[in-house]
């Protein structure tokens, strides 16, 4: 997975309706460029690395590192192709708005079209947005969600959480391809410039913490309830005066959180009834939030040993490489088909002379 790293900052007001629509016909020229070159899944490639789409919004004149960039240039997408879906052979759900509609427009699709992977379109949508949002805890929560995909049933999800404490967004980027296990190292891309130490239940390194946690809910619900009880009895005394069963103790960002017992009881004991085989199910079942997710590995840590991981998979990087080597070097046959997809895409897009012009230089500026 490629990282990377953009100053979002929240940003207010809307787009300009006349910028909006400068928007909508660029975009639409880019993506009729990448499909005649490449075809559709070239376009899901491409919204799936985080820098590429920061270089598409800034390209059809959005402000580079404002979080509006992502929500109007997906929204600008949406419009832009809708009366050439069939054609293009990508289709659009989701949004800012709309985000909690996704499943029923991946319906709609599925019904008009006759795709029979609708139900796998909709559980994709349903996982990424639970895994960034409960296995992924990084403190930004998450307000838009796109799932675009082909007519082979490809997908690309594009989603994006703020952080009202330090006023800034980030955006995941998943790409169907790439994805072998919902809940472990699933994005290919993940870009931010916040990084902290997360709950990150995505990482490898917390495959026996998963586990574990999983193992509680379907073999030892009583025993979990009783030692989280414990736990939180124990802290507000002394947390080192606890029995860990011979285990290397870890420190857990979330031992000063109280857990309300009786409600998680019931989503536990719920749980248990549905008896999931792994923690991609545990997850994906109602109920199952964000505070569920943090009290199964704060057992699974302090009682068990299993040390999930903190590590922020957000990263610096480069869609085409850096001249210096970091974090590799330039690849320039890459570079030359970037450019000429986006200079193929603004020569055929239904813009003025003087449009296209300054379409061009963002395209130069976007890539130096």
């Amino acid at each position: 997975m490629r990282t990377g790293i953009a100053t979002v900052p929240l940003d207010t007001g809307r787009c300009p309706p006349w910028l909006f629509e400068k928007m909508k016909r660029l975009s639409r020229g880019i993506f009729l460029a990448i499909r005649e070159e490449f075809g559709p899944e070239e376009i899901l490639k491409r919204l799936s690395d985080p820098v590429w789409f920061q270089s598409l919004g800034c390209v059809i004149g959005f402000d580079y590192n404002s979080s509006g960039l992502t929500t109007t240039t997906l929204g600008a997408l949406k419009v832009g192709i809708f009366d050439i879906q069939d054609e293009l052979g990508i289709y659009i759900c989701g949004g800012k708005k709309e985000s909690r509609k996704t499943p029923q427009e991946i319906e709609a699709y599925g019904i008009s079209r006759g795709f029979s992977f609708a139900p796998n379109l909709i559980y994709a949508s349903k996982m990424a947005a639970k895994t960034d949002s409960s296995a992924l805890q990084d403190g930004f929560q998450i307000y838009a969600h796109n799932l675009i995909f082909s007519k082979s049933g490809q997908w690309s999800v594009i989603q994006q959480g703020m952080d009202i404490d330090s006023q800034k967004a980030r955006r995941y980027h998943w790409l169907s391809s790439d994805v072998k296990d919902f809940v472990e190292e699933p994005h290919s891309g993940i870009i931010s410039d916040v990084r902290g130490n997360p709950l990150n239940l995505t990482a490898k390194e917390s495959k026996e913490n998963k586990k574990i946690s999983t193992g509680l809910v379907t073999e030892e619900p009583k025993t979990f309830l009783k030692n989280l009880d414990l736990i939180q009895t124990k802290r507000s005394k002394n947390l080192t005066l606890m029995e860990l069963r011979n285990v290397e103790f870890h420190w857990h960002p979330v031992v000063q959180e109280k857990f309300d017992l009786k409600r998680l009881e019931k989503t536990i004991f719920f749980a248990n009834e549905q008896s999931p085989k792994n923690f991609e199910q545990l997850l994906s079942l109602k109920g199952i939030g964000p505070k569920t997710i943090r009290a199964l590995s704060l057992v699974s840590e302090l009682i068990y040993g299993a040390k999930p991981s903190y590590e922020d998979p957000a990263r610096y990087s480069f869609s085409v490489g850096g001249k210096d080597g970091t974090p590799f070097f330039v690849e320039r046959d890459t570079y030359d088909k970037l450019l000429g997809i986006m200079e193929k895409g603004i020569k055929k897009s239904k813009i003025s002379l003087r449009e296209k012009i300054e379409a061009q230089k963002r395209l130069n500026s976007s890539y130096k």
